[in-house]
């Protein structure tokens, strides 16, 4: 079993806690979409990252000096959005640093799939961007099947903690026989269950760490899941969707 999770937009540079073990899977085609972003001008840059001038302005910076085969910060350490906080992969003991490596992967609208120890650079591309590449009219047509074939070469079974929009880069292209199964974060309000996006990150990062901790190995293992408030509810969920619920 794999674990499949999304980036976050937030990053940084750590050179010094641990050491990359690789490079990405999918480098070469990392740096055919770098050599496609610097040759937009800034305006259409600005477009495609939906951000402030401040914002697209040290990503710009950033695609100047961007070297992807310099890259020195491992992916679980370079991003720092709130599945990742809720994760807190700094503090894993080494046994569980080479679970992760195993069982974990992050999809990325640059990077395609990495492990979380591949060599990262931060950047700035989500995989629902626009951006229209080598005959393709965005990320999901340019990373086509791709993915899912890589990730079908390391598994039979793909537990999904990622975003619909990083989801979406994977499940249409599964594989006969492949198993999928979503972990679904609700909030009981009366008689409906709702998302809340920012409970759902922490609940995903919570669960990575659970799944780390108790070394699961099959999607089942994360029934026993119940932090934050959720419980998994077996009468809301199916054999590819596992329900937590959160009673408001």
């Amino acid at each position: 079993m794999e674990m499949l999770i999304s980036p976050a937009k937030k990053m940084r540079v750590d050179a010094d806690s641990l050491p990359p073990l690789g490079q990405p899977a999918f480098l070469a085609d990392a740096k055919r979409l770098l050599a496609e972003l610097r040759a937009l001008p800034e305006d259409r840059l600005r477009s495609l990252w939906g951000c402030s001038e401040t914002l697209a302005a040290l990503n710009r910076d950033r695609l100047r000096t961007a070297d992807l085969d310099r890259a020195q910060t491992p992916a679980i350490l370079a991003y720092e959005g709130i599945q990742y906080q809720y994760m807190a992969p700094q503090v894993m003991e080494t046994g569980q640093l080479d679970y992760i490596q195993a069982h974990l992967r992050i999809l990325s609208g640059l990077y395609g799939v990495l492990r979380p120890f591949d060599g990262v650079i931060p950047y700035r591309l989500e995989m629902q961007a626009r951006l229209a590449v080598d005959g393709q009219r965005d990320l999901y047509g340019f990373w086509g099947g791709r993915l899912a074939d890589h990730l079908a070469g390391e598994t039979d079974c793909l537990l999904d903690l990622a975003s619909r929009e990083y989801s979406r880069a994977v499940r249409p292209h599964l594989p006969a026989g492949m198993r999928w199964v979503e972990c679904r974060f609700v909030t009981r309000k009366g008689d409906k269950l709702v998302e809340k996006a920012t409970l759902c990150k922490m609940a995903r990062g919570r669960m990575v760490r659970f799944l780390v901790e108790t070394g699961a190995q099959t999607p089942e293992d994360a029934r026993g899941f119940c932090d934050l408030g959720f419980q998994y509810s077996a009468a809301d969920s199916r054999p590819d969707q596992l329900t937590f619920i959160k009673e408001d």
